[in-house]
C-alpha cells in the first residue's frame, strides 16, 4: 500500500476532514483515483484513505478551492504555505493536486517505521516467529533474538554495529511477518 506523509501539525486538520489534500511541488505521484493509501503525520501511521483525485496545474492555476480542500481558508494562505516547505517557488511552479477521502481512523496510531508489520507490533512478530517459524535461519534467529534481548530496534542496530544496521533486523521482521500471516498465526490490524 503507498503512503501520503504529511507534518504532524496538519493530524488534526486530517483527522477532521478539513485537510482532504495534498499539494506537492517537483514531484511525480504514482497515485491514480481509486488508490488505497496510509496517512502518516508526525511519524505515525493515523488512517487509511482513498484518492478521489489526482491533478497537475501550476501554482498559478492554484485557486480559492483548492486552498480550501487543503485546509487553508484563501489561495494566498496555501501559497504561503507551500513557500515555508518548498524552496524557490514561482507562479509557474508545476505542482500536484491529490485530493483524498479518509475512509478509516486508527483508534491508536501506529509508528510510521512499524507500518510494515500492519499495525502488529515488532516484538510480538519477533516472539511469534522464534515461537512457530522452523524455517530460520541461524542469522534471523540470532537477529531476532538480539531485538527481543535489546528491546529496541535502535538498541539491537547499536549491539550491531550502529544505527544503518536497523534494515538487517526490519528485514528479517518483515519477512518473518510475511510467513506469520500466510501460515495464519497473524493478521493485519489496518
Amino acid at each position: 500500500m503507498r503512503n501520503l506523509k504529511f507534518d504532524g501539525k496538519y493530524k488534526d486538520l486530517i483527522l477532521n476532514r478539513k485537510k482532504r489534500s495534498t499539494i506537492r511541488i517537483g514531484r511525480k505521484i504514482n497515485l491514480a483515483p481509486g488508490d488505497e493509501v496510509l496517512i502518516h503525520s508526525g511519524g505515525y501511521v493515523i488512517g487509511k484513505a482513498r484518492i478521489k483525485r489526482v491533478e497537475r496545474k501550476k501554482v498559478c492555476e492554484l485557486t480559492d478551492e483548492d486552498a480550501k480542500i487543503d485546509g487553508f481558508k484563501t489561495r494566498e494562505e496555501l501559497i504561503r504555505a507551500l513557500e515555508t516547505h518548498y524552496k524557490n517557488i514561482t507562479p509557474e511552479t508545476e505542482v500536484t493536486v491529490v485530493e483524498f477521502e479518509l475512509v478509516k481512523v486508527l483508534e491508536t496510531p501506529i509508528l510510521s517505521a512499524d507500518y510494515p508489520y500492519e499495525g502488529n507490533n515488532p516484538i510480538e512478530i519477533a516472539e511469534n516467529a522464534l515461537r512457530y517459524l522452523d524455517n530460520l535461519t541461524f542469522e534471523e534467529i540470532a537477529l531476532l533474538k538480539l531485538f527481543l534481548h535489546s528491546g529496541s530496534l535502535r538498541k539491537a542496530a547499536y549491539k550491531l554495529g550502529g544505527l544503518d544496521k536497523r534494515y538487517r533486523i526490519r528485514e528479517v521482521l518483515r519477512k518473518a511477518y510475511e510467513e506469520l500471516k500466510k501460515r495464519g498465526f497473524m493478521s493485519s490490524k489496518l
